[in-house]
Parts: C-alpha cells; structure tokens; sequence
C-alpha cells in the first residue's frame, strides 16, 4: 500500500489553535505522563502549531465579519464586504482572523477566501475527532488595503462532501481586524497602492507604476497523483503515481510569452498525508494553516507593462503530465505608483534563462529506486525612469531539487529524502546607494512508510521550511533575519479494522525558531497520543 493509497484512504487535517503571545515566557503547564493514554482515543487537542501569532499594534482598532458560513458541499459562500467606520481608511495592520469548528469524520479539505476577485487566503482544514474540535488562524492581509478600502463581493469555500460516512460538516467565521494608522505618516506601511487580479489571462497597469509584484497561491491538490507529487515517479517504474518527467516541478510565471520568474512549489503536506492522520491530528505540517503565495518580482518588466496595454500573463507548472490536473495557481498583482509622474517608462534590459536541468533515473530492483536532480536559473533586469531618476532592478533567481524515492514491491517500504532549494538576489540601484536583498529559502522532507505485522502502518516524518534574507547598502548588512520551522513526526495504526480497533499511537513535534535584526522567537510543541506534552517558549 502506497503513501498516496493510504493518503486517499484516510485523508487528514490541517489549521491550528491561535498561538500563545511571544510575550508568554514561561512554559504552559505539560501534561504528566499518567494522563497520555496508552492509544489515541475519541478525542484530542485542538490543532495547533508553533508558528509566530501576527503581532498586533496598540491603538485603535475596528473589526468586520467578512464570512460566515457552514460548509457541506461545493457551493461558495457569496456575501459583501463594507470597510470598517471609525479607524479611517488608511492602517498599519490589517489582521485577518479564521475560526472554525468541525466533529464527526471528515477528510482535509482546501479552502480559499476572494475580497473583490483577490484571493487574500488559502488554507486547508482538520480532520475532526467525533467529539469534535475548534481552531483557528491568523494572518497578516495589510498588503490587500488597496482592495479593502472599498465595498467589495466576498466568495468562500472550502469543498466539502457530507454524507452518512462523512459527516463532519465545517463550521467558519471570518474576521479582518484594522488597526489605524499612526498619526506619524513615515511609520505607516508601504503598502502596494493598487492589488489587481487578471483579466481572461490578461493585466493592465496604472501607466505609472515603478514596482510591480506578482504573487501566486500555488497548491497541488484534489486528491489525485498532483497532490503528492514529489511522489512521482518516471513512466517505466513500478508504482501507483507516473509522471513522464518524474517529480520535478516548477511554478513559472510569463509576460507575453517571455518566461518572467521560475519557483518550487512548496511540498505541502495536508494533514491526511503519508497515509497517516495521527501525525497530524494536532501539529500539522509547515506553512497547512496558512498557505503562503510564491512572489515574483516583474519590477524589471514594469517599462513592457506601462504602455496602457493588456499583456497576458500566464502561470504554468513545469513538469505535469500532459492533460493532468490537480494544480490551482491564482495570481495577483502588487502595484506601487510613482505619486508625482503620471506616467512611468523603462526598458527590459538583461533576460538570460538558463537551461532546465531535469533528470530522473530509475534503478530496478527488490527495493525500487528513482534519483531525481533538478534546477533552473533565470536572470532579468530592467530599468524605470520616474520622479526621483532611473531606478534599475535585478533579479537572479537559482532553483535545485534533489530527491532519493525508494519502495519495495507493493510498496511496502515506501521512502523519499527530499531537499528543494531557492536562491534569490534582487538588487535596486537608484536613489542612493544600491539596496541588494539576498534570499534563500530550503524545504525538505524525510520519511518512511512501513507496513509491518498485523497490518500495522507505520510513518516516522521529518519535513523542514528554513529562509535566510540579508540585506545590504553598499556592502553593509542593514536588516536580516532567520526562519527554521522543524516538524517531526512517529505514528502506527492497524489498518483493515474498524475504527475503535485501529490502536493508534503517535509522537508529533514542532520547533519553529526566528531571529534576526527583528528579534527572536522560539517555541516548541510536543504531542503524544493526542494529547500535548510540551508547549515551550524561548527567548
């Protein structure tokens, strides 16, 4: 039995419980061993996770429901969205808050949210015990202000199938909480001054524009091979999901056909993954609660974009088989204006694209192997004149995969030692000394999938999302910072039984540890049979 067999068989879950404050230093009081049962029972913790709550700013403050809604199919919630009165209409933070509730048996689902055709979230769900359980998340939407200083058609939805098997049926509010700005202009955010969403493939920008950033919410879902698509493997190996190019994949943006930004797709792992909810039932997996957009710089094609023309931009992934779906990938687009120019000309000046290395090797044999190294770079640059003088923008972007799939016949083992890496430099020369921000940004995942005696189902999970950002003027670092979000993760159930037979034990943990010019947090959670052992803070 596969990851994916046993993934479509149990399904899993996914959102978490709203962080303690990183003010909170000492620890939460840890359950003794005597009260761990022995197996996970009818119920557990609520979903949490070790991420960072979004930091709130004093002052004052309005709050508006943007949806609420119970969700036991595929229709969307429509509804309407009006600014908040009393705090203005322009903030220094706008947190966007989802709470939600669901009891029975259900499957992970994926979600999304659109204020005025803007995706603004993307999440995914719980799977719930039967006696049911709460969560919630938070994240910061003050780059969408452009969208929400005015009335605007709200849709949501979170597919869901109710029926006398699947009953959970999934129970959301969502609010959007603005905190207004300083009275000091300077500390405001900068904000983008228009978000924009495509037209039938096309964008339009304000003739006047000097910075432009497209942001894609790229998931892999569905159910199908894509969900899993690290997974996959070359046409002529033996195993239950194919892709002619075996499990590269690349998230591509075009402008006019010109490719534009290259980026992995984050391996999400939704909370039914590696055929084994009960690593996942209280700590999910990185980045499940909130599903964070791929960002492309396109400043460099901002000259092309100005000329009051639409021009198509088209988002692909690079290694999907042909007529395969599974892939949703919406974009928007983050515009700021030059204020004092009514129009803003410029010039692509470098585009250089390198070749897309792709290679998978299958190795037969009593345990199945495919080695998989993959890359791609991509340079481009280009310049805008505007108010303050000619701004140029270089963007260097390198990409590596690396990945190790071994299975025995029937898939029993099933194992993959994964490593993607992204390498961004952006350098903006104008106005001073030039600004060079360097990213770095490491995913990987580690696990194994056994099927022992009994038909006892064991998973044993190690997945990491790592970021390093520097950046410098002339030569001296101004601001940077460090991200590790570790999860890990020991979990057996017997399969074949009904449910109150599965015996299901578990050990589930996470550290995620920032720090930098910003400051520092730390926390750590630990789980056991459903119940959670450890919540420790640092720092």
């Amino acid at each position: 039995m596969s990851m994916l067999a046993g993934a479509t068989l149990l399904a899993g879950s996914l959102l978490g419980a709203t962080p303690a404050q990183p003010s909170e230093a000492t620890p939460a009081p840890s359950a003794q061993p005597s009260d761990v049962p022995a197996e996970f029972g009818t119920d557990w913790h609520d979903p949490i996770t070790a991420a960072p709550p979004v930091g709130r700013p004093s002052g004052r403050s309005c709050q508006v429901t943007v949806a609420e809604a119970q969700f036991r199919d595929f229709t969307p919630y429509k509804g309407a969205y009006a600014p908040p009165e009393g705090c203005g209409d322009r903030w220094s933070k706008v947190v966007l808050r989802m709470d939600g509730k669901v009891k029975g048996r259900q499957y992970d689902r994926l979600g999304y949210l659109h204020v005025g055709g803007v995706e603004i979230f993307r999440t995914s769900t719980p799977e719930p015990s039967p006696d049911g359980i709460q969560w919630s998340v938070e994240k910061d939407v003050t780059r969408y202000s452009d969208t929400l200083r005015r009335a605007q058609d709200v849709e949501m939805l979170i597919g869901n199938v109710v029926d006398d098997t699947y009953t959970g049926i999934i129970d959301v509010k969502v609010t959007l909480t603005f905190y207004a700005a300083p009275a000091i202009k300077a500390q405001a955010p900068a904000t983008p001054d228009r978000v924009l969403t495509l037209q039938n493939g096309t964008l339009t920008t304000p003739r006047n524009s000097e910075r432009i950033v497209a942001e894609v919410y790229a998931t892999g879902s569905g159910g199908g091979c894509e969900e899993y698509w690290y997974l996959s493997v070359p046409d002529q190996a033996p195993y239950s999901c194919k892709a002619s190019g075996g499990p590269y994949r690349e998230v591509q943006i075009e402008v006019d056909g010109q490719l534009a930004g290259i980026a992995p797709p984050f391996p999400h792992v939704w909370t039914g993954g590696w055929s084994n909810p009960f690593l996942w039932y209280v700590v999910p997996g990185p980045r499940a609660f909130d599903v964070k957009p791929i960002e492309y710089d396109l400043t460099p094609f901002a000259g092309l974009l100005n000329d009051g023309r639409p021009h198509r931009v088209e988002v692909s992934v690079a290694g999907v088989p042909e007529g395969q779906s599974g892939w949703s990938a919406p974009v928007n687009v983050l515009v700021w204006r030059d204020a004092k120019s009514a129009r803003v000309t410029g010039k692509l000046t470098a585009h250089q694209a390198g070749d897309l290395a792709n290679s998978s090797t299958y190795t037969p044999g009593s345990e199945h192997r495919v080695d998989t190294e993959g890359g791609h770079r991509l340079t481009v640059a280009g310049y805008v004149d505007t108010s303050h003088g000619r701004v140029t923008t270089t963007v260097r972007r390198a990409l590596t995969n690396t990945s190790v799939h071994r299975w025995a016949d029937g898939e029993n083992l099933d194992a993959l030692d994964a490593t993607w890496t992204d390498d961004q430099t952006t350098t903006v020369d104008g106005r001073g000394p030039a600004r060079t921000t360097r990213a770095q940004r490491t995913y990987t995942m580690d696990g194994t999938t056994t099927i022992g005696a009994g038909d006892r189902l064991r998973t044993v999970l190690t997945l990491g999302d790592r970021a390093t950002a520097v950046t410098t003027r002339e030569g001296r670092r101004t601001t940077w910072s460090r991200i590790d979000d570790t999860y890990t993760g020991d979990a057996a159930w017997t399969m074949n039984v009904p449910r109150d037979q599965r015996r299901a034990v578990g050990t589930t943990r996470e550290r995620y540890r920032s720090y930098g010019s910003g400051g520092c947090y730390d926390r750590a959670l630990t789980s056991v049979q459903g119940v959670l052992t450890e919540d420790r803070r640092g720092c």
